[in-house]
């Protein structure tokens, strides 16, 4: 019995670690499916780039949001806008 309370505490302890541990992706990390915003960090979208590359980008409205050399595009497919790099 104590075996067995000692198992489901491991893992327990285990799974609530690797649920805090498995964060979205930061700003600019790669990300799949634009549009989405399940690999990305709350506040951020996966975001097609000129590049052809996805990576995260913070959602926005205007381009006084963004941060400099960045400006607030429409993301394809969505109706949301992200700050894209110029």
């Amino acid at each position: 019995m104590r075996l067995i309370r000692t198992c489901a505490m491991v893992l327990t302890v285990g799974g609530l670690a690797l649920a805090l541990g498995c964060g979205g992706a930061d700003i600019g990390e790669e990300c799949e499916g634009v549009g989405s915003s399940d690999d990305c960090v709350e506040g951020a979208l996966c975001t097609n780039e000129a590049d052809g590359a996805l990576r995260c980008r913070e959602i926005c409205d205007t381009d006084d949001t963004c941060p400099a050399l960045h400006h607030c595009n429409g993301v394809s497919g969505t109706s949301t806008k992200s700050c894209q790099p110029d």
